[in-house]
């Protein structure tokens, strides 16, 4: 049997806001939407962004979650282009954000996170180079 993932759902105050921002850096559409959310579509996938309330579970508190994106050199450089031209903050290392303004370089390829507008941590990154 083969698993794919199909989607994911991203809890957002404004998911119409939500979807557009990481739509917009990432240079992808944003779907129309589709019952409750508002889907991106990334490779094979959507993530589906809700409104927090989307489940009737009274809640206003969003949990951050991660997201990484693997994309290739060229994709990653039109991405942080698009990251800088926003005046977006990012930085190097997930974890209280450590090393601002940098890009991790550590893993033989090259990694860059930013928060989008509800706490989620964003990443992209590269496949990591090989040397023969």
């Amino acid at each position: 049997m083969s698993i794919t993932l199909n989607h994911t759902v991203v809890p957002a105050r404004n998911k119409q806001a939500s979807a557009e921002f990481l739509a917009d850096i990432l240079g992808v559409p944003v779907h129309t939407p589709f019952g409750p959310f508002i889907p991106v579509p990334i490779g094979s996938m959507t993530l589906d962004y809700a409104d927090i309330d989307f489940a009737d579970r009274g809640t206003t508190d969003i949990t951050a979650h991660h997201y990484a994106f693997e994309v290739d050199d060229d994709t990653f450089d039109q991405i942080f282009e698009r990251i800088t031209a926003a005046g977006l903050r990012y930085y190097a290392e997930p974890h209280h954000p450590h090393r601002v303004g940098e890009i991790n370089t550590s893993r033989n390829g090259r990694a860059v996170y930013f928060d989008d507008p509800n706490g989620h941590v964003m990443e992209i990154m590269t496949t990591p180079h090989t040397d023969h």
